[in-house]
Parts: C-alpha cells; sequence; structure tokens
C-alpha cells in the first residue's frame, strides 16, 4: 500500500498545485500592480516554493551539447551504442578530427544506482569530457521495465558490467562513483580470476562502500541496527498501475529521497526558505542555483528490490567483498587476482555518507597489484557529493584521475 499511498497522496495535491500555479502566475504578472508589492512578492514566492516541493520530477536532461578543446567549443552528441533490460550504455561522442579521438582515453563511467538518475553526473561528465572518450551507464527506472523482463540482483549488475567493459575492449578505464564501486571491483576481479582479455587498464573507486566497518556513518549503522527482513517488510513493495513494471517489487525512489531528507532536514528546510527569500527579493541567480540543484536531486526512480536487498545484506551487514567471501555466479570473487588493472581510489574528507577508509580499503584487498599501479588520495574539505561534482572535482581531483588514467594507459 505504500506506492498506492503515494500515488493518491500526489492525485489528492493536483488541485492545490493547480491553484497555486493560477495564484503565482496572478502576483507575478507584469499587468498586475499587486506583483510590484511586498504582498504580492511574498505571495508568488510562497506559491513558487509549494510548487517545487509537491510537483512530481521526471528524468532530467543532460544538457550537454558542447565541450571545449584547446580553448574551441566542439559540439557533442549524446548516442545510445548498447541497450540491456535495465541499463543503457550511452557515449558523449565529440565532432573532432580521428587523430583527436585517437588521443583520447575511453572511460567508462559508472553511475550509481542508488534511486538518483545518472544525470547526478552531469558535473563529473563536463569535466571529464575535454580530454576523454566518455561512456555512462544509463539506468532505467524500475518502475518502467515490465515484470516479465526479469529481476535484476547484484549479480546481474556486476555481469552488466563485465559485459559493458567487454564491448568497449581492453583499453577502456572504470571509473565508479559512489555505490557502484563494489560491483567494479568484483567485476575486474572476476575478469582477472577469469584471465579475460578485456580486463580494463585501470579502475577508479570514488566514495564507494568497500568495507563499511571502517569509520562508519548514520547510513552504515542504520543498515546495522535492522535485519534483512526488516528492510523487506517496510520499505520494499509493488509497481502500482499504469507503470509499465506494475506488479514488479521495488525500493521506491521516493522512499530513499525521504531517508536523504530528514538525515539533512534542518539543511533542506534552510534552503527553501532561502528559495522563499531569494524569490522575494528577487535574486535571480541563487533562486536559479537553487532551483537547478533540487529540480535534479528531487528526481528519483525505483531500484530492483532484489538489488537492493542483495546490497544492503551482502556490502553493508555480511561485508562479503571485505572480508573475502562474496560469490558471484558461484565463484569466489577475489581481488588478489587482479594484476593488470591499476587501482586508484578517491574520497571526501567530510564524507557522512561514505567514511574515509572505506573506500581506501580496496587496496588492501587488491594485494596482487604492484604499489606503483595504486594511488590513494583523500580531498580535503569536501563531502559526499564534492567527491565528483563542484569546483573542487574540477580544479583538484579531477586533474589528479586524468593523470593516474594517462599513466596507466
Amino acid at each position: 500500500m505504500l506506492y498506492q499511498a503515494h500515488e493518491l497522496t500526489h492525485a489528492a495535491l493536483a488541485p492545490y498545485r493547480a491553484m497555486s500555479q493560477i495564484t503565482q502566475y496572478l502576483n507575478s504578472s507584469i499587468y498586475n500592480p499587486v506583483s510590484y508589492t511586498p504582498f504580492g512578492k511574498s505571495i508568488s514566492a510562497f506559491c513558487n516554493v509549494f510548487n517545487t516541493v509537491t510537483k512530481r520530477y521526471g528524468k532530467p536532461e543532460w544538457g550537454i551539447s558542447k565541450t571545449k578543446r584547446d580553448g574551441k567549443s566542439i559540439p557533442v552528441d549524446i548516442n545510445t551504442v548498447l541497450c540491456t533490460s535495465f541499463c543503457d550504455l550511452i557515449n558523449f561522442q565529440k565532432d573532432q578530427t580521428p587523430k583527436q579521438a585517437m588521443s583520447d582515453p575511453k572511460v567508462l563511467l559508472v553511475s550509481p544506482l542508488s534511486g538518483h538518475y545518472a544525470t547526478l553526473l552531469r558535473g563529473t561528465v563536463e569535466a571529464m569530457l575535454p580530454e576523454h572518450d566518455v561512456y555512462v551507464t544509463d539506468w532505467r527506472d524500475a518502475r518502467s521495465v515490465p515484470l516479465s523482463v526479469g529481476e535484476f540482483d547484484l549479480e546481474d549488475h556486476v555481469d552488466t558490467l563485465i559485459e559493458f567493459i567487454r564491448f568497449l575492449g581492453p583499453d577502456v578505464h572504470v571509473i565508479a562513483v559512489c555505490q557502484p564501486s563494489v560491483s567494479v571491483l568484483a567485476a575486474a576481479a572476476v575478469m582477472a580470476q577469469n584471465d579475460d582479455p578485456c580486463q580494463p587498464k585501470s579502475m577508479t573507486l570514488m566514495g564507494g562502500p568497500i568495507d563499511t566497518r571502517v569509520n562508519p556513518t548514520a547510513v552504515n549503522r542504520h543498515a546495522q541496527t535492522r535485519d534483512i527482513s526488516w528492510f523487506r517488510q517496510n520499505v520494499i513493495t509493488r509497481v502500482p498501475f499504469p507503470h509499465l513494471g506494475v506488479m514488479r517489487q521495488v525500493y521506491p525512489g521516493f522512499v530513499q529521497l525521504s531517508g536523504f531528507m530528514t538525515m539533512n532536514l534542518d539543511r533542506h528546510v534552510d534552503a527553501h526558505v532561502g528559495l522563499y527569500n531569494h524569490l522575494v527579493e528577487g535574486d535571480g541567480d541563487s533562486e536559479a542555483q537553487h532551483r537547478a540543484f533540487y529540480d535534479e536531486y528531487l528526481a528519483v526512480m525505483d531500484l530492483p528490490a532484489e538489488f537492493f536487498l542483495q546490497t544492503i545484506q551482502t556490502v553493508f551487514q555480511n561485508h562479503d567483498l571485505a572480508k573475502g567471501t562474496m560469490q558471484h555466479r558461484g565463484q569466489k570473487v577475489e581481488p588478489a587476482a587482479i594484476t593488470k588493472t591499476a587501482l586508484m581510489t578517491v574520497e571526501g574528507e567530510k564524507d557522512d555518507i561514505c567514511g574515509v577508509g572505506q573506500t581506501g580499503a580496496a587496496h588492501k584487498l587488491c594485494s596482487g597489484l604492484k604499489e606503483k599501479k595504486k594511488l590513494s588520495f583523500i580531498q580535503p574539505g569536501v563531502g559526499h557529493y564534492g567527491v565528483f561534482n563542484g569546483r573542487r572535482w574540477r580544479t583538484e581531483t579531477q586533474p589528479k584521475i586524468a593523470e593516474f588514467i594517462r599513466k596507466n594507459a
């Protein structure tokens, strides 16, 4: 009934949103003298915030149509190069000469399958584009995948990454952002154990939960306080009609979003108060920045229930990868078998979701790698999202990753 209640709430709010939109339009119209008064601006701002909080957010657009190289603007086309039931592999193809294209290292950017769309990595892609051939995993919303397609669990996640790596060839460099770090490390290990000719040149794990026993955060502790049956009973529900994935069991995106919002409730309340004040004051720049962030942050998708539950149990409760007990299709996952794929880990000093040291634990697991093929980096002064987005990502973290990739190309 969880999903049905959510849908009914949206339906119940529909007439109020319509009234609010009309009121906002009337109190912000240049033809209405009241719109120039403090009262009119306040009413318009209140309605604007109400509309922002209660509207339904769809999948955002990438909004990337060009990049710069050698000071020149270059057009960019976004093409889907491979499709699976639960994910599309997309390529940001630059309009450049074959010689320039050959000089760009091929990068597979693995986006999180954790509630937000791959477009959350827009800033990550923009920083990588000028000097790299960028491919991104664009995960599908589980509520749009028909039940007839079947289930999708953590092992399927690893298989999908292996399929993409093989498709791109042995010269690819893999970057995992947050949650998929576990799957990327497992995929690299399985490929090494099988002496796969398409083993990636390097893998960069950014803010990922390789070993959540290290410096545990509130998120990690919450996963430990409940057994898996609690999660199955309290946060798993079925997709209602008329979605394409009707009757599929999912972990709804709105449930995960509410969890993240309540973790930092004061911050989000202050942000919306700030939005109200910016609207009243007519500060268009601050209002636009706020709206751009929340348009992305509030756009969420559903996760397949089996993937979510298996991830909770394997990564956050049993610590299977860290303990050396993780299995993939009946085969033990052994990161120590990795000898060809260079490893870089990136962590944020102030990360309150994935504590410092959790990602760096990968270096100990990859004991078969020579030290010259390893690099650990902790970005000072940034939290979880600052690891892959923002000013310090562009000016400090990304250049180090680019250098690491070229060194191991």
